[in-house]
């Protein structure tokens, strides 16, 4: 559907400000994100390249979370420099009314919603990855993923083979291969799963451990067993992704995964709706910043309306993340969990129109 004249109008004004807003969010966090990256370099091969490389990028993921944040202020201060200069009063005057506005709104939002969603299923994640692998490369660890057999990683004289890394931080199928001095093989370990302890402890479940000495060979077999590495959660962040940040491919699959070995999938079924409905939120922060406009009158300054999208705005992510944590203590129906914040701040923007039409 073509956008009429003053719809092309708020759509650019709009998309400059919220381009302007993002932007500036983006480079208040690449600083933040910089200065703590100075922190490790030195180690290994890590210089200023590498730390600026990681932070860059990490960027689609800063983008994806900000991206309702920065809707509501561009939006909220487009409309409020709009009214200022008795736009929106025209276009009232001429017969268009609030729901007009709001469907407007809408249409152009739409925009928001696609890109919204494109940066966090296609952009972000292997972004992230590819962060995670340049920094691991440069300080000096020496991880390969490129195998059918799955996760390789130099531990000291060892090399160990993990099949599969879970968002739980878990090894499934883990192979370890030890070495002496001369790099003589002198034991291989497989474990059916690992989970990490703490201070380089992991413990090993089903391990059946070959050891050779000279030319011959034994086997012992352990239900337990301690297993000391230089190996940890950290070092496997290539591949371990909260359950905020996987695809709904992945986190599909894994929930069936969870489902198959009666496990609990609360938090994986609230996250899954989250990334279903967290492109919406960016339409009810347009929603939200409409009244803004009506009140040009009653409320002072750009600049106090523009700090009031700001504290809006990080409400609304505390109370998503707030609600997601309640929901998996409690037991709440993913659903409810994952829509609730948008439902309260889309009743408070219908609340505030109601406020300022009365008025």
């Amino acid at each position: 559907m073509a956008l009429k004249l003053y719809e092309r109008h708020l759509a650019r004004e709009i998309y400059a400000a919220t381009g302007l807003v993002l932007v500036a969010f983006l480079m208040l966090f690449a600083f933040f994100d910089l200065i703590h990256q100075l922190e490790s370099i030195g180690k290994g091969g890590y210089q200023i390249q590498h730390a600026l490389g990681y932070v860059a990028l990490t960027l689609p993921g800063r983008l994806y979370e900000l991206f309702p944040i920065g809707v509501l202020i561009g939006t909220l201060y487009a409309l409020t420099v709009l009214a200022r200069h008795s736009e929106i009063t025209v276009l009232r005057a001429a017969g268009l009314s609030t729901r007009d506005l709001l469907f407007t709104l809408a249409k152009i939002g739409m925009v928001f919603v696609v890109l919204t969603l494109l940066m966090g299923e296609l952009v972000a994640p292997p972004a992230e990855r590819a962060a995670q692998q340049l920094r691991l490369r440069a300080m000096g660890s020496m991880v390969a993923q490129e195998f059918r057999s799955g996760l390789w990683v130099k531990d000291e004289r060892s090399f160990v083979n993990v099949r599969e890394v879970l968002p739980d931080a878990s090894l499934q199928n883990v192979r370890i291969f030890e070495f002496d001095d001369r790099f003589q093989l002198l034991s291989i370990s497989q474990a059916e799963r690992g989970s990490y302890i703490r201070d380089g402890n992991w413990l090993l479940d089903g391990v059946v451990r070959t050891v050779f000495s000279g030319d011959a060979a034994h086997v012992e077999r352990f239900r337990e067993l301690n297993w000391k590495s230089g190996l940890s959660p950290d070092l496997l962040a290539v591949l371990l992704v909260v359950p905020e940040r996987m695809s709904l491919v992945n986190l599909y699959l894994f929930v069936r995964h969870l489902s198959g070995n009666q496990q609990k999938t609360d938090r994986y079924d609230i996250a899954m709706w989250k990334k279903l409905i967290y492109p919406l939120a960016a339409l009810v922060m347009m929603a939200l910043a409409l009244p803004f406009a009506y009140m040009q009158d009653r409320m002072g300054a750009v600049s106090i309306r523009v700090f009031a999208g700001i504290m809006l705005g990080i409400g609304f992510h505390m109370l998503n993340g707030l609600f997601s944590s309640l929901g998996v203590i409690n037991s709440w129906p993913p659903f409810f969990s994952a829509i609730t914040p948008s439902v309260l701040f889309l009743l408070t923007a219908a609340g505030m129109l109601w406020w300022v039409e009365r008025r």
